[in-house]
Order: C-alpha cells, then sequence, then structure tokens
C-alpha cells in the first residue's frame, strides 16, 4: 500500500495490498455471529487487514473497522484530521458501521459494509472519496453510488471496485479508471470500466490497475513499464489482458510492478525488478509474467512498495524484495531475491504488505506486523524503530 514522495514525482500515488486487502477468497462473516465490540485494552481478533502506506486498518471478527498509525489526512476514520496526530494501537473508526472488508490506500481508506455498501475516508482532492466531491473526510462518507460493492482497493489518487454485478468501477484520477479517457481531471463519483468485462477481484496501486476475470484472466490498465505484463511499455488507457495463457484466482498490484496467484497454487510476478521483488531469483525488470522461486504452494501474494509477501496453502508466511526496514520480517534488513520465511513460526491466514511494513492475520485471527514503525503502523504501542520480526498488535484505544 507507498511511497507518497515517489507517488508525488509520477503526479499519482500507490499503495498492500493489497487491494492489500486480498479478500476474493475469504468468506465472509455471519452478521449475526458476534455481538458489538466492547472497547477494552485486551488484543484484538481480525478478520482482515489491510497495510497502507503509513497506517493499517483491519476488520475485527465484530465487523468494526480499526485503524492505526498516522492521521495526518483523516485516514484512520475517528472523525477529525489529527485527531489522534497518529494512533499506536488500534483505534475504532467513527459511525459505527459493520465491515466485510477495509483497504487502506496512501493517505486514504476504502471499505464495504456488511450490507455491500462502499465507503471511503481521508484525503479527498483527486475525488477518491467517491462522494461527490474534492474535500477530505476523516469520518467514513458513502461513495455516491446506488451500486453495491463486493470488494474495493483504494490507492492517494484513485480508487476502483467491484460490484456485485461483477463489474469494475474506478473513481479519483481521470486517465487512470480505465475508461479509455487521457484526461486526468478528477471523477468524484464511479464510472464503468471499459470493455464490457466481468471482474471478480480488482487491484490498485499508484500508476495501474489490474483485476481478475469471471474467467480467470488477468486484465490491467494504466501506467506500465512492464507492470502491465502485455508484453509492451507504452501506457494504456483500457484493460489490456496478461500476455499469458494462466488462469488466475488473485492477483495484486505493487509499486511499478504486479503479483498473482493461478489456480494450481503458483505465484507469478511482472514489471519492475529493481529490488527483487518478482522474486524470480534476479533483478531484470519482465514485461510478461515469469514464476516466483522456490515452487511453493500459495494461496495468496500481496506486493508492497517493492517487495512482495505471500502465505503459503500450508498457511506459512514467506515474503521477498526490498529489506530496508525489514519489512520482509526474517530478522535481517538485506534483501532477497527469492522467497525468505517470515520468521517467529506463526501460522498466517492472511499477509498484508504496505509502503515499509507488513501485517498478518494468525491462525489465531490475532494480528502481528512487522517494518517500518515510524508513525505506529505496527500497532504494537510504540513507535520510532524497525521491528525485524512480527510483533502482536495491541489492543484497541
Amino acid at each position: 500500500m507507498l511511497h507518497r514522495k515517489l507517488s508525488a514525482l509520477m503526479a499519482v500515488a500507490w499503495l498492500a495490498s493489497g487491494c492489500r486487502d486480498n479478500t476474493d477468497s475469504i468468506t465472509e462473516p455471519s452478521p449475526a455471529a458476534h455481538q458489538p465490540a466492547v472497547i477494552a485494552a485486551v488484543a484484538l481478533s481480525f478478520w482482515q487487514l489491510s497495510a497502507g502506506e503509513n497506517h493499517t486498518c483491519g476488520v475485527a471478527l465484530d465487523q468494526q473497522a480499526y485503524c492505526w498509525g498516522t492521521n495526518a489526512d483523516g485516514e484512520l476514520g475517528t472523525g477529525s484530521i489529527f485527531e489522534p496526530e497518529f494512533s499506536t494501537v488500534p483505534i475504532a473508526v467513527a459511525g459505527g458501521l459493520r465491515f466485510k472488508q477495509v483497504a487502506a490506500g496512501t493517505v486514504n481508506t476504502c471499505g464495504v459494509t456488511t450490507d455491500s455498501t462502499a465507503y471511503c475516508w481521508g484525503s479527498g482532492n483527486w475525488g477518491q472519496l467517491g462522494d461527490g466531491t474534492l474535500a477530505d473526510h476523516p469520518a467514513p462518507v458513502r461513495v455516491a453510488t446506488s451500486l453495491r460493492f463486493r470488494q474495493v482497493s483504494a490507492e492517494d489518487t484513485h480508487t476502483c471496485g467491484v460490484t456485485t454485478g461483477y463489474r469494475a468501477y474506478c473513481w479519483g484520477q481521470g486517465n487512470l479508471l480505465g475508461t479509455g479517457s487521457t484526461n486526468a481531471t478528477p471523477k468524484t463519483k464511479p464510472v464503468l470500466v471499459a470493455g464490457g468485462l466481468y471482474f471478480k477481484q480488482v487491484s490498485v496501486a499508484a500508476n495501474h490497475t489490474c483485476g481478475i476475470t469471471t474467467a480467470s484472466q488477468a486484465y490491467c490498465w494504466g501506467g506500465n513499464g512492464g507492470a502491465l505484463g502485455d508484453g509492451t511499455l507504452p501506457p494504456r488507457l483500457k484493460p489490456v489482458q496478461v500476455r499469458t495463457t494462466l488462469r488466475f484466482k488473485q492477483i495484486d498490484t505493487g509499486f511499478d510492478y504486479t503479483c498473482a496467484v493461478t489456480q494450481s497454487d503458483r505465484a507469478y510476478c511482472w514489471g519492475d525488478n529493481t529490488f527483487g521483488q518478482l522474486g524470480d531469483g534476479t533483478k531484470t525488470t519482465r514485461l510478461v509474467p515469469v514464476p516466483v522461486a522456490g515452487g511453493l504452494s500459495i494461496r495468496r501474494v500481496t506486493a508492497g512498495s517493492e517487495f512482495t509477501c505471500g502465505e503459503t496453502t500450508m498457511n506459512h508466511a514467506y515474503c521477498w524484495g526490498d529489506n530496508g526496514n525489514g519489512q520482509l520480517g526474517n530478522g535481517t534488513t538485506s534483501p532477497h531475491l527469492k522467497p525468505t520465511p517470515v520468521a517467529g513460526g506463526l501460522f498466517f491466514r492472511q499477509v498484508s504488505a504496505g509502503h515499509g511494513h507488513t501485517c498478518g492475520k494468525a491462525s489465531t485471527d490475532l494480528a502481528y506486523c512487522w517494518g517500518g514503525n515510524w508513525i505506529g503502523q505496527l500497532g504494537n504501542g510504540t513507535l520510532g524503530d524497525n521491528v525485524l520480526t512480527p510483533t502482536a498488535v495491541h489492543g484497541p484505544q
């Protein structure tokens, strides 16, 4: 989920994921399964996590959304910008809404409620909150549409989502929305992605977006340089098919690269490979998908800012690529060109890669984070130092 300075140079911003959220294969919790949470200083049990640039959000088992880290643009959803300025532990998102998925962007967050309504909060200067304005909103505002959504993916300048009818819609920076327009003027309400395709999942990065169709094919649009996987370098204003015969079940976009998982549980990546984020053992940029080394059976991948993580079918977490903040979680700050196991012996059901940190939901449903912690984005009650192995997220504020 996202280097704001790099994004500014590109006139766009990037974020884990993941669809730092990576929720396409996660079954929704039952609304009646849990009573509303009582705010207490005990560790939360999470359904889903999403790591952004300098903040992290998650959906607890009671379907309440929580966020932690920076709140400079209202991305924590507390109802006030800089109130608090940041939080080193989870803090409840205002409004009492119940969510089935959240997506933390660079300076914004979006989510889908249990009734399939999309809400966003944080910075809205590009219309990325989708409420019909360019205003910032420090509490959730409803996306201005009657559409119902399965999933959303957020970034600094644009957001996309898949409706319950499997259509992809986007809003925000106009030339990144897949409509064929070269005009960057913001679209403050959802617009239909061109091409007549039916999608089951989309993932938004700073400069490009990708999705998996209901036919299990991968399509991408936006800035290219290899990140679209169609074998070319020029940008594409409408969806183009990734050049492969592979069939995919999940996809996630990183900073100028993309990774996806096939129906046979193999991970492939393409695009920029400066830090080994493609995991193929090289630093060579790839214009079409290449297999991640190691032969791991991977269920889901999450692409961050020049690093990637994934969970295997046996719930082991592996990461590869840049590791300057310890975001690979293996106890070092050395980059890795191939998957390296996350330390600690934990079993993970979902991981989410952000800008310089990673968070994961363990098999116990407790949350753990590792990597950069300069503004409290690890949620462990501290800030300042890099954490090189998983640390437990504390109870809510």
